[in-house]
C-alpha cells in the first residue's frame, strides 16, 4: 500500500479524490444526462421513448459485463493502463454515439462507451483500496460519492437545456469532452497504486477460480449483495423518475431536472452524514441501523402508493428519504466488501460492481413489469430490493461470525 493519507499533503490528498471522484462520476453522468433528451432523440430516429429506452438497457447491460472484464485486467496490468483502454473506448463509443444515424447504431455505441466507461468506476474503487489504509476507506468512499452525487445533480439539468436549446447530439460531445479531459489528468496526476502481476493468469479458468474465491468470502457477499440491493432503489429511481414527474404529477422537461437535481441533496447529504459517523461508529453498526430506516420507509412509501396517499410534495419526500438511505449504506458496504482484499482488490471491485449494475438492471426492467401510470412500480422496487437488502444482511451475518469463529478456532489450536 502506498500514498497513506497521513504521508501526503492535504491538497494532494484532496486532488486524489477529486480525480477518483471523476472517474466514479462518468459512468452515472452517462446515464443521467441524456434521460431528458429521450423525447428528442425518439424523433430524430423515428422511433418512440420506449424503444429509445433499450440504450439506456444495452449501457447497463454493457456497464455490468465490463466490470467482470477489467477486474481480472486491473490486477494483471496495474490500475493505469486498463484505465488508459477504457476511457480511449469511451471517446470513440461517444463519438459514434454523437454520429449515430439509427435506433440499432446507438444502441451498439451506448454498449461499448458502457464497456469503455466502466474502466473508470472499477479502478477508482479499486485504487481507493491500495491508495488509503483500510480505517479510512469509508470516509474516502463517502467523499467519492460527495463528488459522484454531483452527476444527479448536473447532468439531468445540464440535459434539459441543451435538448431545449440544442441538439440533443450535444450532449454526447460533451460527454466525450469531459472523457478526454479526465484521461488527461490520470495520464499526468494518477499515481499507479498497484504494481502489475505477470504471475496473474487472464485464462477464463483461472479467472472464474478468482472470481469464486472473492464471492465465498463471507464478508464480500454478504455487503456486496446488501449494498447492491439497497443501490437497487436509486436506479428503480432514475429509471421511473421522469414518469412519475412528467408522466403523473405534469412537471414541465426543465423543472423535471430542478426536481431531479433536488432529490439527489438527500443522497449526497447522507453520504457527507456518513463521514461523520464513521467517526463514531463502526460501518457494521451504521448499516445495520440504515438497512432497518430504508425498509420502515419504503414499506410506508409502498402502501401509501397503493391507496393514493401521496401527492407530489408527499412523493418527494419518501423518495428522498430513501435516497438518503442509500447515501449512508453506500460507503459503508463498499468499504466492508472490500476490506478483506489486497492482492485481488481490483477483482472484488468489478465483482461488487457487476453485482450492482446487474441488478440495478432488473431493478429497472421490475419497473416496466409493474403496469400503471402512477408511483406504484417505483415504491413497489424500492420495498422489494431493500427488504431483499435486509433479509441478505440478516444472513450474512451469520456467515461471517461463523468464519470469524472457525479463524479463532485455528489460532487457539496453533
Amino acid at each position: 500500500m502506498i500514498h497513506e493519507p497521513q504521508t501526503m499533503t492535504k491538497k494532494r490528498y484532496f486532488f486524489l479524490i477529486i480525480i477518483l471522484g471523476s472517474l466514479t462520476a462518468l459512468a452515472p453522468f452517462s446515464i443521467d444526462m441524456y434521460l431528458p433528451g429521450f423525447n428528442a432523440i425518439a424523433k430524430y430516429l423515428h422511433t418512440t421513448t420506449d424503444q429509445v429506452a433499450l440504450t439506456l438497457s444495452s449501457f447497463f447491460f454493457g456497464i455490468s459485463a465490463g466490470q467482470l472484464l477489467y477486474g481480472p485486467l486491473l490486477d494483471k496490468y496495474g490500475r493505469k493502463k486498463p484505465l488508459y483502454f477504457g476511457l480511449c473506448l469511451y471517446v470513440l463509443a461517444s463519438i459514434g454515439c454523437f454520429f449515430s444515424s439509427s435506433l440499432q447504431m446507438l444502441i451498439v455505441m451506448r454498449f461499448f462507451e458502457a464497456i469503455g466507461g466502466c474502466a473508470a468506476s472499477v479502478a477508482a474503487m479499486a485504487m481507493v483500496r491500495d491508495l488509503f489504509p483500510v480505517e479510512d476507506n469509508a470516509k474516502v468512499f463517502a467523499l467519492l460519492i460527495l463528488v459522484l452525487g454531483a452527476s444527479p445533480m448536473l447532468a439531468p439539468t445540464i440535459g434539459s437545456y441543451i435538448t431545449a436549446n440544442f441538439e440533443w447530439q450535444i450532449i454526447f460531445l460533451i460527454l466525450t469532452i469531459m472523457a478526454v479531459l479526465i484521461l488527461l489528468a490520470v495520464i499526468f496526476f494518477l499515481p499507479e497504486s498497484f504494481k502489475p502481476d505477470p504471475e496473474y493468469s487472464l485464462k477464463p479458468l483461472p479467472i472464474i477460480t478468482n472470481f469464486i474465491s472473492v464471492f465465498k468470502e463471507p464478508q464480500f457477499f454478504t455487503y456486496a449483495l446488501t449494498g447492491a440491493f439497497a443501490f437497487a432503489g436509486l436506479f428503480a429511481y432514475v429509471s421511473s423518475s421522469s414518469i412519475v414527474f412528467i408522466d403523473v404529477f405534469k412537471v414541465s422537461t426543465k423543472n423535471f431536472g430542478w426536481i431531479f437535481a433536488g432529490l439527489s441533496v438527500g443522497f449526497i447529504g447522507a453520504s457527507q452524514v456518513n463521514s461523520q459517523l464513521v467517526k463514531r461508529y463502526k460501518s457494521e453498526q451504521i448499516v445495520n441501523v440504515t438497512m432497518c430506516c430504508m425498509v420502515i420507509i419504503s414499506v410506508i412509501f409502498l402502501i401509501g402508493s397503493f391507496n393514493n396517499w401521496f401527492g407530489m410534495t408527499g412523493t418527494i419526500v419518501m423518495i428522498f428519504g430513501v435516497l438518503s438511505c442509500v447515501g449512508i449504506c453506500s460507503p459503508n458496504t463498499s468499504a466492508l466488501s472490500l476490506a478483506p482484499f489486497t492482492k485481488n482488490a481490483g477483482s472484488a471491485s468489478a465483482l461488487m460492481g457487476a453485482f450492482q449494475m446487474a441488478i440495478g438492471a432488473l431493478a429497472s426492467f421490475g419497473i416496466t413489469l409493474i403496469k400503471g401510470q402512477s408511483t406504484l412500480p417505483m415504491a413497489g422496487v424500492m420495498a422489494a430490493s431493500s427488504i431483499v437488502a435486509f433479509l441478505i444482511l440478516f444472513i450474512g451475518k451469520r456467515f461471517i461470525k461463523h468464519k470469524v469463529d472457525a479463524d479463532n478456532d485455528v489460532v487457539v489450536m496453533h
